[in-house]
């Protein structure tokens, strides 16, 4: 440190220190660097005393010591929340990035966007964590630790904060969540009576199809709406391989789906095991071909549009999304005298664990047609539904659901 008159001067490095007349406040400066044209680029911090001040000067000299940025006082939790949703998030699903984005704004940015990031310490996010507890369940409380985890992330990897607390805090148990069920036999008969009944209806035929080929093979919503004419398949006797209806019609004695899509991002099915292939019972390739005179040709949706040659599509052709199918359900669970806000299209999937499972369907064979991994998957996820356990799942169906007896001509 020099010396010049009366007044100490400090060395080059050391930064500099000052009072502002005008705010009245010890303002703290260091030079963290030069940009492209030479110019010095200085990281500033102030305080109501001047001792104050030389602490903030010393914490930014450490961390330049430390090969780290100089992190703005000012930069908050919600400015890094903020940041991550804008810049974090290229390549996601929309749906996936609306989702995270209310997530954030309602759960994080409420209860933590005010607190500076430097500031912040793993004891403010345990007691936020156990506060968002008592009203979310255990799987949004993920997905907001996650959230802030992430957004911190990306925030340490520009130098605005020196660490990540989030990693220091345990996940709490959250909220009992809605609890999986499945429908009894007598609710999946009249279901999918009330399903039949949609048939004649000019805006909703579609549902019979839906909902009798949902119940009978187990598919999840998102692979079902993205069935395409193409993937259904008819055993060529004279070849004995599986051919698209498409190329060879229904005058066939056995009938698969290729459940290999999803409506996903990617457009690939939730895991890989998820790719399968599903024999359909009679009703099932029933429903498929009336629904298929019904549209007059597969490829019904127009030139260019999203719905492609999907086996679902809108009145204009496009693909429907899960808040129109589950609209269109609640009017099938309420003819079959069900409450409507108690049934969701996904329990379709968990019936079908159920009926197969109370008809003596080892868990093995279940796992496989409902394309889980393993056994524990099912187990766990359809732990309700799964009852102790010998037949595959298109002949049980044909068993359990008889298909309607055809109209004697006369």
């Amino acid at each position: 440190m020099s010396t010049q008159g009366n007044r100490m001067r400090r060395s080059r490095g050391e930064g500099g220190l000052h009072f502002d007349s005008r705010s009245r406040r010890w303002i703290a400066t260091v030079t963290v660097g030069y940009d492209g044209r030479g110019k010095r680029r200085n990281r500033t911090a102030s305080g109501k005393t001047k001792t104050e001040a030389k602490e903030k000067l010393k914490e930014m000299l450490r961390d330049l010591d430390d090969g780290l940025g100089i992190a703005p006082h000012g930069y908050t939790v919600a400015n890094a929340v903020e940041d991550w949703l804008t810049y974090g998030l290229s390549g996601r699903d929309k749906a996936t990035v609306k989702k995270l984005s209310i997530l954030a704004r309602i759960h994080v940015i409420e209860a933590l966007g005010a607190r500076k990031l430097r500031e912040l310490t793993a004891d403010d996010v345990d007691r936020w964590l156990a506060a968002e507890s008592k009203s979310v369940s255990t799987r949004s409380l993920q997905d907001l630790r996650s959230i802030l985890k992430r957004a911190i992330t990306r925030a340490q990897a520009r130098d605005k904060v020196k660490r990540n607390v989030v990693l220091l805090c345990e996940l709490p148990k959250g909220k009992t969540g809605r609890p999986s069920k499945s429908l009894s036999f007598e609710e999946a008969k009249a279901l999918l009576a009330a399903a039949d009944e949609f048939a004649t209806s000019p805006s909703l035929a579609w549902l019979q199809a839906y909902v009798v080929v949902s119940l009978l093979t187990g598919a999840r919503t998102e692979e079902m709406r993205a069935l395409r004419w193409n993937h259904i398949v008819a055993d060529d006797e004279d070849s004995g391989i599986l051919r698209p209806i498409t190329e060879i019609g229904w005058g066939h004695g056995r009938f698969a789906i290729y459940v290999w899509r999803s409506v996903r991002a990617s457009g690939d099915t939730k895991t890989r095991k998820s790719r399968r292939t599903l024999a359909l019972s009679k009703r099932c390739v029933r429903v498929l071909q009336a629904h298929q005179e019904r549209q007059g040709r597969p490829a019904r949706a127009m030139e260019g549009a999203p719905g492609g040659e999907l086996v679902f599509v809108t009145a204009t052709g496009r693909q429907f999304d899960k808040d129109t199918v589950r609209r269109a359900f609640r009017k099938v669970t309420a003819a079959a005298g069900l409450n409507p806000r108690e049934w969701t299209p996904r329990e379709l999937r968990h019936t079908f664990v159920s009926v197969l499972s109370d008809n003596e369907i080892p868990i093995e064979k279940i796992s496989d047609l409902v394309g889980h991994s393993d056994t524990t998957t099912t187990e766990t996820i359809y732990r309700f539904q799964i009852r102790p356990v010998v037949l595959d799942g298109a002949e049980a169906m044909d068993r359990i659901f008889p298909a309607p007896e055809e109209p004697q001509e006369r």
